[in-house]
Parts: structure tokens; sequence; C-alpha cells
């Protein structure tokens, strides 16, 4: 089915890429162990090294802001991706090497959206290490026409849930651009019993630290702080949208037992935060049953297309993500317009 034949547009709105000079980054940073993370080394060590089919389409597909992107995007039939840095981004890196590179990237990937801008729209990269650096990059990315924010989920095992990085929400907030939390591989606590069965990455580990930071960042009232402040998350929400009722329940028995000193109350319950303040998107998640229960529980308006390119690039998965049972005018929120109105795309 060409646009042609569409009703709307599809957009793909979890969209990965990467300067090659980031690989070499990366391989610094693991040879001379200059972090202490062992889900990102495992993670970066495999696409690095290995010279599986997989590792190797990813490698080629993350460097390319040009014609083999839009040929894949072509097969798959897709109008328009937003694209960002992939994980774990410049949070791996020394402060001040990281706010360059974010800087450097941010400058890549407006280039290639100015060159295809029909094709393509971005969002910024920051240094979550440098937060008042990192919003004056929020800023200038804005100021170049990024559609949003890109934060990796931790910073080198820290999550954003202090108020030391009130400057990033303070950014988002003042501009209504998007902050889009992207997996990262687990902390590292959390990383190591679960590398044991190769369930750091994004078999499980990334949702389990994804929604271990969104929801750290709602307990600790983020959003009583922030309440303009829009969130994106993706993967289906990291399963968040599937534990509300508990959330609610057992959040609402610690406040009243006052259990733990960093779970005070609220101003509205978890599940509020969650449909006021998160949209999800569908990344890696094509599966007709549980995007239904992401609309039904969260609404329509709330849940976008995205395809996870190029981690997972199955041109079919798009078909059957159109399997939802949902109306053609549904149809087209999730894949045109919900997209529109969050990153402001028109």
């Amino acid at each position: 089915m060409t646009m042609s034949d569409r009703a709307y547009k599809r957009i793909a709105t979890e969209e990965a890429f990467c300067p090659p000079e980031m690989f070499d980054i990366y391989r610094r940073i693991i040879a001379n162990n200059e972090i202490d993370d062992p889900g990102f080394v495992s993670q970066w060590r495999y696409f690095l090294e290995s010279d599986s089919e997989r590792s190797v389409f990813v490698r080629e597909a993350l460097c390319d802001l040009g014609d083999k992107r839009i040929a894949d995007m072509d097969a798959a039939g897709i109008d328009m991706a937003i694209i960002a840095l992939t994980s774990a981004g410049i949070q791996p890196m020394p402060g001040e090497e990281a706010v360059e590179f974010a800087a450097y990237s941010n400058d890549r990937l407006a280039a290639a959206i100015k060159q295809h801008p029909t094709r393509f729209a971005g969002l910024t990269a920051v240094a979550p290490q440098d937060p008042t650096k990192a919003a004056l990059e929020i800023e200038r990315g804005h100021g170049m026409g990024l559609k949003g924010v890109i934060i990796h989920s931790h910073t080198q095992n820290k999550h954003m849930d202090d108020p030391s990085y009130y400057p990033i929400f303070e950014a988002c907030q003042a501009l209504d651009t998007p902050l889009y939390i992207h997996p990262n591989t687990p902390v590292k606590g959390m990383a190591e019993p679960l590398m044991e069965r190769g369930l750091d990455g994004s078999i499980f580990g990334f949702a389990v630290e994804t929604s271990a930071h969104v929801l750290k960042l709602i307990i600790s009232g983020v959003f009583d702080e922030f309440p303009n402040l829009r969130v994106v998350v993706g993967h289906c929400g990291e399963a968040i949208p599937f534990w509300l009722y508990r959330l609610d329940h057992m959040h609402n028995a610690m406040v009243k037992a006052n259990r733990y000193e960093g779970v005070k109350p609220l101003k509205k319950k978890i599940s509020d935060y969650v449909r006021e303040n998160l949209w999800i998107t569908t990344s890696g998640m094509a599966w007709a049953p549980a995007i239904e229960f992401c609309q039904r529980v969260l609404g329509m308006d709330r849940v976008l297309y995205a395809m996870d390119y190029p981690y997972q690039y199955v041109p079919a998965e798009v078909g059957y993500t159109e399997a939802v049972n949902i109306s053609p005018e549904e149809m087209k929120m999730l894949f045109q317009t919900n997209a529109e109105r969050v990153f402001g795309l028109t």
C-alpha cells in the first residue's frame, strides 16, 4: 500500500542514528575501562565487534542519514522518521566530551533534516552530566528546528529524579518540547543478574530500567514541580500501563505507612501523571492486543506509532500494527496526527 492509497501518513517516532565517530569513542571507553557500566560494555562490545548479520546491519544503518535509510523507509512504507541519537548516546562519555559531542551530533542531524525535510525530523541529544549546559543545548536544538529531546535513561548509573537535573525539565517545559526517555541497559546493580540469562538488553532489561526511571521521576514529585512537562516513552510505555492499578494501590499504601523516606504524598495518583504527562510509542511492540490495551487505558491520543529502526527493522511489522481493531480515524491518530501534535510537526 502506498501513501496515496492510505488516508494517513506513517510517521515512525523512535528511529536511531549514530555518527561513526561515536563508535570510536565507545571503543576507547570500553578498552580503557572508563566507566563501571557492565550493561553498556556488553551491549556495545557486541555491536562493535560482532560480524553477525544483525550487528553489521545495525552499524551500517545507524550511520546513514541519506539514501540507505530512505530506501529502508520506503521498503517498509514509512513516510517520515523522527530520528534521535542511539542509546546510550553521549551519556557514557566524560562530561565535557559529552557536551561537545552532543552539539556535534545535533548539528549533523539538523543538516540531514535540512536535506530531507519531508522525510526526517529529529530530537536534540544532551549531556545530563552537566544539566545547565544540557538546558542550553535544548534551547539551541529547539532553535535549529529539532522537535524534542532524547535522554537514554540513566547516565553512568544515575537517574534524573534528583533536583540537580531540574534545569533539563525546566528547559523542556519552558519550550513546550517533549522529552523522550529512551531505554538504556540497566544500572549496574540491576544489569549483572539479568546478564546471566541474556535479559539485560532489549528483550527485557531495557523495559525494567526505563520503567523504573520513569516511576522514580513520578514518585519523586518531578511532575508536581513541572506539571506541563511532556514525556514520551517507547515500547508500549515500558509496561507501565499494565501496572497502573497496582501502582496506585501500593503507592497509596506506602504513603500512608510512611515507610520510605523518599516516598511522600503527591498531588495526584501515579495513573493520573501517566495519563496526563506521558505519551507512549509502539516501538518494538507490533502486537495488536498490547497496542489496543494501551489505547484503551491511556486514550487514543496518547499512543504513537514507532518502528525502532534499525534495531528491529521488520517491514512486515507495519502490517501487524495496522491489524489493531480501531476506526480509520483512530488509525490516522496512531500513525500520523498524534505524532504531529506531540512533536509539533505541523
